[in-house]
């Protein structure tokens, strides 16, 4: 592997266009990336969630790094797009741990990594200052780091909106001083608090969608960068794929066969 070069990087980069958004349909293997990307992508990016998960591992790092990078190099080798790793916390007790983690996608040839501020099995964020460090880190192999701010994780938004706004405010700037490329924001809809964000940032904002948030367009009036989806794809097509069986090992005709697959 030569890794990813510092074209393909800037490509990914410029991908986050405020107002435009980079729309992210994330795969968890070969198989689906091949798919996404013959659907129109842009960009490949990978949901921990759905990688741990569709080989009987739970999400939280308990997918080995070695692993995690074996799938990767799959992927990269059925599309030539650009192609995000997400590296959870950034597999690493230290942050010469996650730098080293990470300089092995680069390697490999990621153009970007998503990285968590909260570490696995704990359901707060890291304070601030240690986040950072952890950040800069990941962002010294020249990738773009897309760092994930979980403020809003199981926090009343109605009541604490505009604090926990003006917390991620905080955070994106020292996260941006650390090297990250974007912001990631999963569990918000609220579009009041997303207007506020994406107006505050130096840094280009992501959306976890749902279907508060409404379609693309909405997103982008908003000034939002970037919209994943997560780890819906896949639980979407676990709920596909488990209605067909329950169909057909009830003696049914396979309903897929309705739709000419």
């Amino acid at each position: 592997m030569t890794g990813a070069s510092a074209e393909t990087i800037a490509a990914f980069r410029a991908l986050h266009a405020p107002g435009d958004p980079l729309v992210l349909f994330n795969i968890w293997d070969a198989g689906s990336a091949r798919v996404v990307a013959a659907a129109g992508a842009r960009a490949i990016a990978t949901g921990s969630y759905g990688v741990a998960e569709s080989q009987g591992f739970k999400d939280g790092e308990t997918f080995a790094l070695a692993d995690a990078l074996a799938n990767l190099a799959r992927i990269l080798c059925v599309t030539d797009l650009p192609v995000s790793i997400d590296m959870e916390a950034g597999y690493g007790a230290t942050a010469d741990e996650v730098g080293a983690s990470v300089a092995a996608a680069r390697a490999m040839g990621a153009a970007g990594i998503n990285m968590e501020d909260r570490l696995p099995g704990t359901a707060t964020p890291l304070p601030a200052e240690d986040a950072a460090v952890r950040i800069a880190a990941a962002a010294q192999g020249g990738l773009f780091v897309n760092a994930r701010c979980d403020v809003f994780r199981g926090r009343d938004v109605a009541a604490d909106g505009p604090a926990l706004v003006s917390e991620t405010l905080e955070r994106a700037r020292r996260y941006a001083d650390a090297g990250a490329g974007g912001l990631f924001v999963p569990f918000l809809s609220d579009t009041a608090c997303i207007a506020a964000i994406c107006a505050g940032s130096p840094l280009p904002v992501n959306i976890l969608w749902s279907p508060p948030c409404g379609d693309r367009s909405a997103l982008a009036a908003l000034g939002v960068a970037r919209i994943s989806h997560g780890h819906q794809p896949w639980a979407a097509a676990m709920q596909w794929l488990g209605h067909q069986a329950q169909a057909v090992l009830g003696g049914a005709v396979p309903p897929y066969a309705q739709s000419g697959i």
